[in-house]
């Protein structure tokens, strides 16, 4: 699982960047993969794009479109909810989707299928976590 340190370690202090424009980038999503919810434009890490794509193609591909209710965000400079490391949203490696129905301690409400769209395109989700955040995808290496 990828964490803060690295990350801190490959981009820097996400809050005094000067170069993020070397790794962040905004992505213009393909429009044959803005079905439902699925953003327009993101603003995340240029690592995120390929993961995205694909992970976007498995949910149309598999049907599972219409289970993504909100886009909730990628880009987000700050420390994790209750923590001292920052979250990996920080450097735009990490996504939040329903997160009015995956609060960070509840009981995920997203179906393995959909879950499986994600982790099979380069993803670990934070409802497996001992502190579930059942809403949260990030990239699986970096």
């Amino acid at each position: 699982m990828v964490t803060s340190k690295q990350c801190w370690d490959k981009w820097g202090d996400p809050n005094t960047r000067e170069d993020e424009g070397v790794y962040m980038t905004m992505w213009d999503v393909p429009a044959e993969l803005e079905i439902g919810v699925i953003p327009k434009r993101i603003y995340c890490n240029k690592a995120m794009v390929a993961p995205l794509t694909r992970a976007f193609q498995n949910l149309i591909v598999r049907g599972y479109v219409a289970e993504l209710k909100t886009w909730d965000g990628c880009f987000n400079v700050r420390k994790m909810r209750g923590l001292r490391a920052q979250s990996l949203h920080s450097w735009e490696i990490a996504i939040d989707v329903n997160a009015a129905w995956n609060g960070l301690g509840k009981n995920p409400q997203l179906s393995a299928g959909f879950v499986k769209c994600f982790t099979d395109a380069g993803f670990d989700w934070g409802g497996v976590w001992t502190r579930k955040d059942g809403m949260h995808f990030q990239l699986n290496k970096i």
